[in-house]
């Protein structure tokens, strides 16, 4: 289906324009381009997931299980019990509305149930329908409904037009997490086989074979070798990647996107010249290539699965720590619910000290795991990486900062620090779009299929909306991230709303300013474009 241009694409959203029905009398419009594709039935077998079938979201008959409502509300019922955030977030919101203009969805299309606070009440109204004396005794009145078809049907359309990005829940006062709401709600549907089928292939893949798109080990190699070759001619230097090599120092784990996908693969390129540099031991397991947690946007048993392949290969390996990448929710996964729900780490794992600074990442003490941006901008603090800014200078540099690392780990400074001293033209986006205060980029929590590209578009025009505006003040043409989602979704938002700006991670442009012992003159960037003063050499 083709995109509206840019220019139409929002002329219809009007904030201020009143429904003409109640909001639960109005019925979501399966329209192309707005919903994600089901699961295919022989993925959700293989899974171990519950009614495998054919179907579509814009079909009338969604072919549920015969007791499906006795299935969603013994869900809920369970959820309840189990999680007391549920509870209290089904209990305690006031309606202020501080929530309701903080939702990328609800800015790109101004449907109020993108409105966090009514989002949440598509669950919260269900629970005081079937579950409270009030809900029973007065309905609607109180803000009640029944469990029905039409409900299932608009959960599956509004919690999956929710990246699970948490902004609204830095407005909330009363610290509601909308995020959490729909993390349950999807678990729920999935108890009655309503699922995606971008989120589902991605977990099988990884739980079958290492990582989300299938790529087997001999792949992977052959993969690495094309982009060694690339390093080699722009650097006359050609670096060793070890793949499970056992007994080395550390294990290094990133999305599997940084082996294959472009802008990804340049950001691989920055890694491996750095940990070269560094006469690093390290290793990469071809078995545990994934860094990204899809099982995350399944269930909690799925996510806690899928994180523990990274742990066995630690151990198996016998490894000292882990070194992580530039990745979004695998840092989430990790910093959120490794200490808690997933732990603890095998014992052969140590705290992580830092072989060429000696720096011990105390705060990784349980985790055993070190964020690649805190173990590089460590070594810059320590003098120890020689770097030539003005290899960047022509790019004109901005950062996103990603959902799961800012908000869901507090990562701000590390990547702006290494930023500011591998370019010299960085300019930071409005106050109130950056840090804990990002917009998503519409496409995360595994939303980033080509199906859902209308979607995307508007629920990343926030994002697009303030590159735009360094764009036009400084003249940004690239925008830095730290997540390998983020890199492969921002990518199409740039070249809809804002074409001149380019996408990549920070350790391409690491790999692009560091200066390595007996590597030739160096023309071009990791891309092959020429750089600053060397367009007629290069």
């Amino acid at each position: 289906m083709a995109l509206p241009k840019r220019d139409e694409l929002l002329k219809e959203v009007n904030y201020d324009r009143m429904p003409e029905k109640h909001w639960m009398d109005t019925k979501p419009e399966f329209r192309p381009g707005t919903y994600c594709y089901a699961g295919e039935p022989e993925v959700v077998k293989d899974l171990g997931l519950p009614n495998p079938r054919k179907w579509q979201p814009h079909d009338e008959d969604w072919k549920l299980p015969e007791n499906w409502k006795e299935i969603v509300l013994n869900a809920i019922r369970d959820r309840m019990n189990r999680f007391r955030s549920f509870k209290l977030f089904m209990d305690i919101c006031v309606r202020c509305g501080a929530c309701a203009d903080k939702c990328h969805f609800f800015l790109g299309t101004g449907d109020p149930k993108n409105m966090p606070v009514l989002r949440a009440e598509l669950m919260r109204s269900v629970v005081k329908g079937e579950f409270t004396r009030s809900g029973k005794l007065f309905g609607r009145l109180a803000g009640a409904r029944k469990l029905t078809e039409d409900v299932i049907k608009e959960w599956f359309y509004y919690y999956y037009q929710c990246t699970e990005c948490r902004r609204c829940s830095v407005f909330c006062p009363y610290g509601i997490d909308t995020a959490e709401i729909t993390i349950l709600a999807r678990e729920i549907l999935h108890e009655i086989g309503v699922n995606i089928d971008w989120i589902l292939k991605p977990v099988r893949f990884s739980a079958e074979i290492g990582n989300h798109i299938g790529l087997q080990p001999h792949t992977i190699k052959e993969n690495i070798e094309f982009l060694l070759d690339d390093i080699e001619e722009i650097t006359g230097i050609r670096p060793e990647v070890p793949l499970n090599k056992k007994g080395a120092e550390i294990l290094f784990v990133t999305p599997s996107a940084d082996f294959f996908a472009d802008p990804g693969i340049y950001t691989f390129m920055g890694y491996v010249l750095l940990f070269h540099y560094l006469g690093l031991d390290w290793t990469l397991s071809t078995y545990a290539a994934e860094g990204g947690n899809f099982g995350f946007f399944t269930s909690h048993e799925m996510m806690r699965k899928l994180h523990a392949k990274i742990y066995h290969e630690a151990e198996r390996l016998k490894v000292k720590w882990i070194l992580g990448g530039e990745c979004g929710h695998m840092w989430r996964v990790v910093h959120q619910y490794e200490d808690t729900m997933l732990g603890p780490a095998p014992k052969n794992l140590e705290v992580p000290k830092s072989p060429i600074t000696g720096t011990v990442f105390e705060h990784a003490k349980s985790t055993k795991i070190v964020h690649i941006c805190e173990f590089t901008a460590d070594l810059i603090a320590h003098g120890k990486l020689e770097l030539d800014p003005s290899r960047n200078d022509h790019l004109v540099v901005t950062f996103h900062d990603s959902c799961n690392t800012s908000r869901g780990m507090g990562i701000f400074e590390e990547p702006r620090f290494i930023l500011r001293h591998v370019c010299n033209n960085f300019y930071e986006m409005p106050e109130n779009t950056i840090r804990e205060k990002t917009f998503c980029c519409g496409s995360g929590s595994g939303l980033n299929t080509d199906e859902y590209m209308e979607m995307r578009m508007r629920g990343g025009f926030p994002r697009a909306n303030a590159v735009e505006y360094v764009h036009e003040k400084h003249g940004v043409n690239h925008l830095a991230c730290i997540c390998a989602i983020d890199r492969a979704t921002l990518t199409p938002l740039m070249k809809y709303w804002v074409p001149a700006v380019s996408v990549g991670g920070v350790h391409e442009l690491v790999g692009n300013a560091l200066v390595i012992p007996g590597e030739k003159k160096r023309t071009t960037d990791l891309r092959f474009q020429p750089l600053k003063g060397a367009e007629e050499e290069a």
